[in-house]
Protein backbone atom coordinates (compact mmCIF):
# COMPACT_ATOMS: atom_id res chain seq x y z
CA UNK A 1 0.00 0.00 0.00
CA UNK A 2 2.66 2.18 1.07
CA UNK A 3 4.72 1.57 -2.09
CA UNK A 4 1.36 2.21 -4.20
CA UNK A 5 0.81 5.53 -2.70
CA UNK A 6 4.67 6.68 -3.27
CA UNK A 7 4.57 6.22 -6.97
CA UNK A 8 1.06 7.96 -7.35
CA UNK A 9 2.80 10.44 -5.66
CA UNK A 10 5.97 10.65 -8.00
CA UNK A 11 3.37 10.14 -10.84
CA UNK A 12 1.20 12.90 -9.82
CA UNK A 13 4.70 15.63 -9.14
CA UNK A 14 5.70 14.29 -12.71
CA UNK A 15 2.75 15.43 -14.70
CA UNK A 16 2.39 18.71 -12.35
CA UNK A 17 6.45 19.50 -13.64
CA UNK A 18 5.27 18.13 -17.12
CA UNK A 19 2.34 20.76 -17.37
CA UNK A 20 4.79 23.52 -15.89
CA UNK A 21 7.36 22.66 -18.33
CA UNK A 22 4.91 22.77 -21.22
CA UNK A 23 3.34 25.95 -19.96
CA UNK A 24 6.59 27.72 -20.00
CA UNK A 25 7.82 26.47 -23.46
CA UNK A 26 4.60 27.48 -24.66
CA UNK A 27 5.04 31.03 -23.23
CA UNK A 28 8.57 31.23 -24.71
CA UNK A 29 6.94 30.39 -27.95
CA UNK A 30 4.87 33.08 -27.39
CA UNK A 31 7.01 35.47 -26.99
CA UNK A 32 9.54 34.60 -29.59
CA UNK A 33 6.36 35.04 -32.13
CA UNK A 34 5.11 38.33 -30.86
CA UNK A 35 9.35 39.22 -30.67
CA UNK A 36 9.45 38.32 -34.47
CA UNK A 37 5.92 40.16 -35.23
CA UNK A 38 7.02 42.99 -33.88
CA UNK A 39 10.24 43.45 -35.49
CA UNK A 40 8.74 42.30 -39.18
CA UNK A 41 6.40 45.36 -38.06
CA UNK A 42 9.35 47.79 -37.63
CA UNK A 43 11.39 46.50 -40.41
CA UNK A 44 8.14 46.60 -42.77
CA UNK A 45 7.45 50.33 -41.74
CA UNK A 46 10.98 51.63 -41.78
CA UNK A 47 11.00 50.08 -44.90
CA UNK A 48 10.63 53.11 -48.17
CA UNK A 49 7.58 52.28 -49.77
CA UNK A 50 7.82 52.44 -53.95
CA UNK A 51 6.02 55.19 -55.16
CA UNK A 52 3.86 55.09 -57.91
CA UNK A 53 1.64 57.62 -58.82
CA UNK A 54 -2.03 57.77 -59.68
CA UNK A 55 -4.26 60.46 -60.56
CA UNK A 56 -6.62 61.44 -58.41
CA UNK A 57 -4.92 59.47 -55.14
CA UNK A 58 -4.46 62.33 -53.30
CA UNK A 59 -6.85 63.70 -51.21
CA UNK A 60 -5.51 67.45 -50.06
CA UNK A 61 -8.22 67.36 -46.80
CA UNK A 62 -6.29 64.39 -45.61
CA UNK A 63 -2.69 66.10 -46.25
CA UNK A 64 -4.16 69.59 -44.98
CA UNK A 65 -4.03 69.44 -41.60
CA UNK A 66 -0.21 68.52 -41.47
CA UNK A 67 1.29 71.16 -44.37
CA UNK A 68 -0.68 73.86 -42.73
CA UNK A 69 0.20 72.89 -39.09
CA UNK A 70 3.91 73.36 -40.82
CA UNK A 71 3.34 76.78 -41.08
CA UNK A 72 0.29 78.19 -38.96
CA UNK A 73 -0.26 75.74 -35.80
CA UNK A 74 -3.01 73.37 -35.27
CA UNK A 75 -5.04 72.54 -37.95
CA UNK A 76 -7.98 70.07 -38.15
CA UNK A 77 -11.56 70.29 -39.16
CA UNK A 78 -12.91 70.21 -35.84
CA UNK A 79 -10.48 73.49 -35.71
CA UNK A 80 -10.80 75.54 -38.64
CA UNK A 81 -10.76 79.48 -37.66
CA UNK A 82 -7.54 77.93 -35.77
CA UNK A 83 -5.68 77.50 -39.18
CA UNK A 84 -8.45 79.16 -41.39
CA UNK A 85 -8.38 76.24 -43.66
CA UNK A 86 -11.58 76.04 -44.66
CA UNK A 87 -12.03 79.90 -44.72
CA UNK A 88 -11.90 80.61 -41.49
CA UNK A 89 -9.86 83.58 -39.74
CA UNK A 90 -6.48 81.71 -38.68
CA UNK A 91 -4.23 82.72 -41.37
CA UNK A 92 -1.74 85.17 -40.53
CA UNK A 93 -2.39 87.81 -42.76
CA UNK A 94 -6.21 88.90 -43.02
CA UNK A 95 -7.42 90.31 -46.33
CA UNK A 96 -10.99 90.64 -47.78
CA UNK A 97 -10.22 87.31 -49.71
CA UNK A 98 -11.47 84.77 -50.98
CA UNK A 99 -13.76 85.35 -52.23
CA UNK A 100 -17.12 83.25 -51.29
CA UNK A 101 -18.83 80.97 -53.26
CA UNK A 102 -22.17 79.26 -52.73
CA UNK A 103 -22.25 75.48 -52.91
CA UNK A 104 -24.85 75.62 -55.99
CA UNK A 105 -21.72 76.40 -57.98
CA UNK A 106 -21.30 72.57 -58.09
CA UNK A 107 -24.49 71.42 -58.53
CA UNK A 108 -25.12 69.08 -60.97
CA UNK A 109 -24.87 69.89 -64.68
CA UNK A 110 -25.08 68.43 -67.93
CA UNK A 111 -21.27 67.25 -67.47
CA UNK A 112 -21.15 66.62 -63.85
CA UNK A 113 -19.96 69.50 -61.94
CA UNK A 114 -19.94 71.29 -65.52
CA UNK A 115 -22.09 71.98 -68.39
CA UNK A 116 -19.36 70.54 -70.79
CA UNK A 117 -16.20 68.27 -70.63
CA UNK A 118 -12.55 70.03 -70.56
CA UNK A 119 -11.18 70.84 -74.24
CA UNK A 120 -9.89 68.22 -75.98
CA UNK A 121 -5.97 69.93 -76.30
CA UNK A 122 -5.05 70.73 -73.14
CA UNK A 123 -1.51 72.73 -72.29
CA UNK A 124 1.89 71.37 -70.66
CA UNK A 125 1.32 67.75 -72.06
CA UNK A 126 -1.99 67.23 -69.68
CA UNK A 127 -3.78 64.48 -69.34
CA UNK A 128 -7.00 65.42 -70.71
CA UNK A 129 -8.97 62.08 -69.22
CA UNK A 130 -6.95 62.69 -65.33
CA UNK A 131 -8.27 66.28 -66.12
CA UNK A 132 -11.71 65.37 -66.79
CA UNK A 133 -12.35 63.16 -63.58
CA UNK A 134 -10.81 66.26 -61.31
CA UNK A 135 -12.36 69.11 -62.87
CA UNK A 136 -15.88 67.51 -63.74
CA UNK A 137 -16.47 64.19 -61.06
CA UNK A 138 -14.56 64.90 -58.17
CA UNK A 139 -14.70 67.17 -55.18
CA UNK A 140 -11.96 66.26 -52.78
CA UNK A 141 -8.77 64.19 -54.72
CA UNK A 142 -6.16 65.96 -56.87
CA UNK A 143 -3.89 64.91 -59.27
CA UNK A 144 -0.88 63.54 -57.73
CA UNK A 145 2.11 65.42 -55.50
CA UNK A 146 4.60 66.38 -58.21
CA UNK A 147 2.39 65.78 -60.99
CA UNK A 148 3.07 69.55 -63.04
CA UNK A 149 6.81 67.73 -62.88
CA UNK A 150 5.91 65.23 -65.27
CA UNK A 151 4.75 67.64 -67.75
CA UNK A 152 6.01 70.49 -70.22
CA UNK A 153 4.79 73.08 -67.92
CA UNK A 154 8.22 74.37 -66.83
CA UNK A 155 9.78 73.73 -70.29
CA UNK A 156 6.93 75.90 -71.72
CA UNK A 157 6.29 78.29 -69.39
CA UNK A 158 8.18 81.99 -69.76
CA UNK A 159 9.27 82.38 -66.54
CA UNK A 160 10.61 86.08 -67.02
CA UNK A 161 7.17 87.49 -66.95
CA UNK A 162 3.44 86.76 -65.95
CA UNK A 163 1.57 83.95 -67.58
CA UNK A 164 -2.38 82.93 -67.41
CA UNK A 165 -3.67 80.01 -66.60
CA UNK A 166 -7.17 79.14 -68.03
CA UNK A 167 -9.94 77.00 -67.13
CA UNK A 168 -9.23 73.55 -68.69
CA UNK A 169 -13.12 73.57 -69.45
CA UNK A 170 -14.37 77.24 -70.13
CA UNK A 171 -11.10 79.01 -71.06
CA UNK A 172 -11.83 81.42 -68.94
CA UNK A 173 -8.56 83.26 -67.07
CA UNK A 174 -8.32 81.97 -63.60
CA UNK A 175 -4.74 82.83 -62.04
CA UNK A 176 -2.19 85.24 -63.31
CA UNK A 177 1.16 84.10 -62.18
CA UNK A 178 3.88 85.17 -60.73
CA UNK A 179 2.64 88.67 -59.41
CA UNK A 180 4.43 90.09 -56.75
CA UNK A 181 7.01 87.70 -56.37
CA UNK A 182 9.56 85.91 -58.70
CA UNK A 183 8.79 82.73 -60.48
CA UNK A 184 11.70 81.28 -58.63
CA UNK A 185 9.61 82.14 -55.41
CA UNK A 186 6.09 80.47 -56.80
CA UNK A 187 8.00 77.27 -58.37
CA UNK A 188 9.80 77.18 -54.70
CA UNK A 189 6.56 77.23 -52.67
CA UNK A 190 4.89 74.94 -55.72
CA UNK A 191 7.46 72.28 -55.28
CA UNK A 192 7.22 72.32 -51.52
CA UNK A 193 3.54 71.80 -51.67
CA UNK A 194 3.43 69.64 -54.43
CA UNK A 195 1.11 71.86 -56.35
CA UNK A 196 0.56 75.05 -58.21
CA UNK A 197 0.09 77.23 -55.57
CA UNK A 198 -1.10 80.94 -55.80
CA UNK A 199 -1.68 83.85 -53.30
CA UNK A 200 -5.09 86.28 -53.34
CA UNK A 201 -3.32 88.85 -55.91
CA UNK A 202 -2.25 86.14 -58.33
CA UNK A 203 -6.64 85.08 -58.76
CA UNK A 204 -8.47 86.34 -61.50
CA UNK A 205 -11.53 86.70 -58.63
CA UNK A 206 -14.05 87.13 -61.17
CA UNK A 207 -13.67 83.41 -62.43
CA UNK A 208 -12.93 81.88 -59.40
CA UNK A 209 -14.66 81.49 -55.57
CA UNK A 210 -13.92 79.49 -52.36
CA UNK A 211 -16.62 77.48 -50.98
CA UNK A 212 -17.21 76.86 -47.27
CA UNK A 213 -15.06 74.35 -47.04
CA UNK A 214 -12.26 75.74 -48.53
CA UNK A 215 -12.96 74.15 -52.17
CA UNK A 216 -11.58 76.46 -54.73
CA UNK A 217 -13.93 76.05 -57.86
CA UNK A 218 -14.41 78.03 -60.69
CA UNK A 219 -17.82 80.08 -61.38
CA UNK A 220 -18.93 77.70 -63.79
CA UNK A 221 -18.34 74.71 -61.36
CA UNK A 222 -14.85 73.16 -62.37
CA UNK A 223 -13.12 71.82 -59.43
CA UNK A 224 -9.28 73.58 -59.10
CA UNK A 225 -8.27 72.70 -56.15
CA UNK A 226 -7.95 73.88 -52.12
CA UNK A 227 -7.25 76.70 -50.28
CA UNK A 228 -4.45 75.76 -47.80
CA UNK A 229 -3.70 78.91 -45.48
CA UNK A 230 -0.41 79.57 -44.30
CA UNK A 231 1.51 81.91 -42.08
CA UNK A 232 1.75 84.42 -45.15
CA UNK A 233 -2.47 83.89 -45.56
CA UNK A 234 -4.75 82.48 -48.04
CA UNK A 235 -3.13 79.61 -50.27
CA UNK A 236 -4.46 78.09 -53.12
CA UNK A 237 -2.77 74.53 -54.16
CA UNK A 238 -4.15 73.88 -57.57
CA UNK A 239 -4.36 70.97 -60.12
CA UNK A 240 -2.52 71.85 -63.01
CA UNK A 241 -5.05 69.42 -64.95
CA UNK A 242 -7.65 72.32 -63.82
CA UNK A 243 -6.07 74.91 -65.00
CA UNK A 244 -3.91 74.16 -68.87
CA UNK A 245 -7.09 74.95 -70.71
CA UNK A 246 -6.76 77.13 -73.71
CA UNK A 247 -7.96 80.67 -73.33
CA UNK A 248 -11.90 81.21 -74.88
CA UNK A 249 -12.43 82.52 -78.32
Amino acid sequence: GGFEKTFLLLRHQSTIHSLEMMRAHILVLTFLLLSLLFISFVVTSSRPEKYVAKPLQVSRLQVAGSIAQSFGGPCSRGNVKACGLFGGSGSAVQTQYPVIGDESIMSPKEHGTTSKPVQMELRYGCDRKVADKICSFNRHFAEYSGYFKTTSWLKDVDKTKETTYYDSVTGKPLFIAPRGRSFDEFLRESEVHGWPSFRDEEVVWENMRVLRDGESVSVDGTHLGHNLPDAKGNRYCINLVSIAGNPAV
